[in-house]
């Protein structure tokens, strides 16, 4: 089964490049992508950092491309794009291309932005991020849905939206953030770590301010005993450079695992419920596991999981 990209009741994977080479980097994501879609996930997402940061590409636009081209039903979405880094108008004809050289296939999903670096290779001040990106969300997603201004309406793909929007999501960890998507008429991302207590509160103000779009949810999961040491690496790695202000709202490591495919299904959706999300985002890529095993991982949830948590997520 695979659902509209970033569809209310969507369960998709989040691809993270491992430590390899440029080739075989490219190479091991395509391989990731066809293992999830013969595991039964309706769609992937990318995201975006710049200057080699670890686990990270700096074209998550073009890498969607490339899983698109690979793959045969598979919806991808850049997902988040950081909105701030480049001209919004230059970001909706690039994914109204995309969208019209794969229909019904591409979502696209925005964010500030929170290392300097990224914003320092661009020569952009970082102080801005926020500035920029108030600005620039309106006017793509406006275009992603056919609503753009001359010139830009000239285009031939951004008139395509019109007929066939292109999906967005705004990344959200305030109640400002789940404001700003609402008056823009976007959904909502949460990120990995925050608690369903907390994602339930934003969803609560989102859905007041009159948003309808798909709420989703990330988490990272495992079936199996799960690599312990390689989850509590990475989460030093991410309190090493995320903002206070987002660790603030985070849990414990919020990790989803189980012995059995079924039981972390349970659990996920259960999560959702609590969230108030009707959307799901999984991750199983952990930094220092090879290849294999994350391919099998995929592979792994998909299969096992997958099946319980669609059922559950309809019912609910």
């Amino acid at each position: 089964m695979t659902t509209a990209p970033l569809a209310a009741g969507s369960i998709s994977l989040r691809m993270y490049p491992h430590a390899l080479p440029g080739p075989e980097r490219i190479a091991g994501m395509l391989a990731q992508a066809a293992v999830a879609e013969n595991a039964g996930f309706d769609g992937v997402m990318t995201s975006e950092h710049h200057g080699g940061f670890p686990g990270y590409m700096p074209n998550p636009l073009q890498l969607a491309g490339w899983i698109l081209e690979a793959t045969r039903s598979l919806w991808a979405a850049p997902c988040p794009l950081l909105l701030p880094l480049k001209h919004w108008s230059h970001v909706a004809e690039d994914l109204a291309w995309l969208a019209c050289r794969f229909p019904g296939r591409v979502g696209g999903g925005f964010a500030i932005g929170g290392l300097p670096q990224d914003f320092e290779m661009a020569d952009l001040d970082y102080d801005d991020k926020l500035a920029r990106f108030r600005d620039a969300l309106p006017r793509v997603v406006d275009a992603l849905r056919g609503r753009a201004e001359k010139p830009l309406s000239e285009d031939a793909a951004i008139a395509e939206c019109t007929n066939s929007a292109v999906p967005v999501l705004s990344a959200a960890q305030s109640p400002g953030a789940v404001r700003r998507a609402a008056r823009v008429g976007a959904g909502v991302l949460f990120d990995s770590l925050q608690t369903p207590e907390r994602v339930r509160e934003l969803v609560t103000v989102y859905r007041g301010e009159g948003g309808d779009g798909t709420a989703c949810l990330i988490r990272r999961t495992w079936v199996g005993p799960p690599p312990q040491d390689a989850f509590d690496e990475q989460m030093r790695f991410y309190r090493g450079y995320a903002e206070q202000s987002a660790q603030k709202h985070w849990g414990g490591d919020e990790l989803v695992s189980g012995e059995r495919g079924a039981d972390v299904a349970q659990r996920l959706a259960d999560l959702v419920r609590a969230s108030g999300c009707d959307a799901v985002n999984l991750r199983v890529h952990v930094s220092g596991l090879s290849p294999n095993e994350t391919g099998e991982q995929i592979r792994r949830v998909g299969e096992e999981t997958l099946p319980t948590l669609r059922t559950a997520l309809a019912a609910s």
